[in-house]
């Protein structure tokens, strides 16, 4: 099974990726131990929210400047599977966390100031979709809205959040992202679902906000890699392709939950027998050796295409270019790959390990439920993101979406 880089991945006191997923690993009994109780809850326990913190696996993505690691995508891919293993809800969490953090890192140094300045455990949720209303004033505009799935919103102090701007007319003249406290909005708990149930996806709500222009982001330049930050030249994470990076974090987990399933499966093999046959050891079957080897081959190249979608951003971040369209469209690609094979692999396991799998005390059902749906977040979708790479193979100009 691939394993984390063993090179550091920054330099300075800011730990290895090994360093990190080692710190995932050692939370892990933890993790496990509170995961039944978080989908109860339908948010992650704090306890765990606060191991997790005091590791500082919340500070991947934040600057140094700030106290923070800035890393790579490949290490946030590490630490989101690490932590997948041990919950796939715990894992969502931390991973839109960590990118909001990311995205924060964006935005003008007097922004980040308020958020990290303020707090260096500061943990920002997000949402793209312009889903509000704003008016422009002096100095910023004010906002009103509601925005949906905004994972770990029980445990943010902050969001970014999607916002039309418009001019002193009130027309719409461009899509931005701005920075909220948390403090200036509510929260309707709207989080109930099937799977993924402990992420707190919840839809947070502001009324006549006012939002300083300095804390607010335009996308269409992000898109094609302009950000306000005035670090790029110096810090390399923050030249990072803004769509690819967004999409493929949302797949580490998945890269997580296909391990711990496959771990499951095989850990039990050699003591479960096959009912209404002469086996008494799935281990013992042909036809159960080839149904694992299937599915570890798949986990396998999940975790190929995933490493190298993240060696595409994190060297072209590197070199201080910004990858080509058709470059990006293969990272929306090889995302959507990603979570089609392995969730195509849990299901080969699934149906390995048999009807036990759907027991309640079985971590299989849950692995299933949250790899499921978090496979069908609209910027993973296999569907698109296969059209946008195809598209761009063959030269057709027509977009499907503005998200590559």
């Amino acid at each position: 099974m691939t394993t984390a880089q063993e090179t550091p991945t920054s330099t300075g006191d800011a730990p290895s990726a090994v360093e990190l997923v080692t710190r995932v690993k050692e939370l892990t009994p933890l993790l496990k131990e509170n995961a039944a109780q978080g989908e109860q809850d339908r948010r992650v326990v704090e306890e765990s929210i606060q191991a997790l913190t005091d590791a500082g696996l919340f500070k991947v993505a934040v600057p140094r400047r700030y106290g923070g690691y800035e890393t790579s995508v490949r290490t946030m891919l590490d630490v989101s599977a690490a932590a997948g293993e041990a919950d796939g809800g715990t894992a969502w969490v931390l991973t839109l966390t960590n990118v909001c953090a990311w995205m924060t890192s964006l935005f003008p140094e007097r922004a980040q100031d308020d958020v990290f300045g303020a707090d260096p455990d500061a943990k920002v949720s997000g949402v793209l979709a312009p889903t509000a209303e704003s008016r422009k004033v002096d100095g910023g505009w004010r906002v009103s809205g509601k925005w949906f799935y905004n994972s770990g919103s029980w445990h943010a102090t902050w969001a970014v959040l999607g916002i039309p701007i418009t001019d002193e007319q009130g027309a719409v003249v461009n899509q931005g992202l701005a920075l909220i406290p948390r403090a200036d909005m509510d929260l309707e708990d709207t989080w109930f679902v099937a799977g993924m149930r402990s992420s707190g996806s919840n839809c947070l709500v502001a009324e006549d906000v006012f939002v300083p222009e300095h804390r607010v982001m335009l996308v269409p330049p992000a898109i094609g890699g302009e950000y306000p930050t005035e670090h790029a030249g110096t810090e390399p994470f923050y030249r990072s392709a803004f769509v690819p990076i967004l999409a493929l974090v949302l797949v580490g987990p998945q890269l997580g939950m296909g391990r711990a399933a496959l771990e499951y499966v095989v850990g039990k093999a050699a003591k479960k027998p096959i009912s209404y046959t002469f086996m008494t050891a799935q281990a013992d079957s042909v036809a159960f050796q080839l149904q694992i080897a299937e599915a570890a081959r798949l986990i396998d190249t999940a975790h190929l295409h995933a490493y190298r979608a993240a060696a595409d951003i994190d060297e072209a971040a590197a070199r201080g270019v910004y990858p080509d369209f058709p470059t990006r469209a293969r990272v929306r690609s090889d995302t959507g790959y990603v979570a089609e094979t392995i969730t195509r692999a849990i299901d080969i396991l699934l149906s390995a390990h048999g009807a036990a799998s759907f027991a309640d005390f079985s971590p299989l059902q849950r692995i299933w439920r949250d790899s499921a749906t978090a496979a069908r977040h609209a910027v993973v979708s296999p569907a698109v993101s296969y059209e946008v790479y195809g598209k761009a193979l063959l030269g057709v100009e027509e977009r499907i979406t503005p998200l590559v």
